[in-house]
């Protein structure tokens, strides 16, 4: 089993930044392949960011790309998300999840694991 706890949302005007954090407990982390979701009021979950259990591998919506950077410390058992240039539609519950598989996965069903999430509001 893991647990999973994300951290790191708000309120943050367009053009801004934020940090999530996603603290992972339980089985072992660093073979865990990690993906970061966001959920809009009226959406399907999106896939936002992946990375594989080496860090080495990424991947990342295009609505993100360029602007969002998944990142993970396998010593701290936590993975990141550094969020830059905001924009109102970004806002969304932000979701990490761990799969017992090792690469880098954009499909939601293939995760094992979910965080309760976390709200990001992004002002206009």
């Amino acid at each position: 089993q893991v647990q999973l706890v994300e951290s790191g949302g708000g309120l943050a005007q367009a053009g801004g930044s934020l940090r999530l954090s996603c603290a992972a407990s339980g089985r072992t982390f660093s073979n865990s392949a990690m993906g970061w979701f966001r959920q809009a009021p009226g959406k399907e979950r999106e896939f936002v960011a992946g990375i594989d259990w080496s860090g080495y591998n990424t991947a990342y919506a295009d609505s993100v790309k360029d602007r969002f950077t998944i990142s993970r410390d396998n010593a701290k058992n936590t993975v990141y998300l550094q969020m830059n240039s905001l924009k109102p539609e970004d806002t969304g519950v932000y979701s990490c999840a761990a799969s017992r598989r090792s690469g880098v996965i954009p499909t939601p069903a293939l995760y094992d694991y979910w965080g309760q999430g976390t709200q990001v509001t992004v002002s206009s």
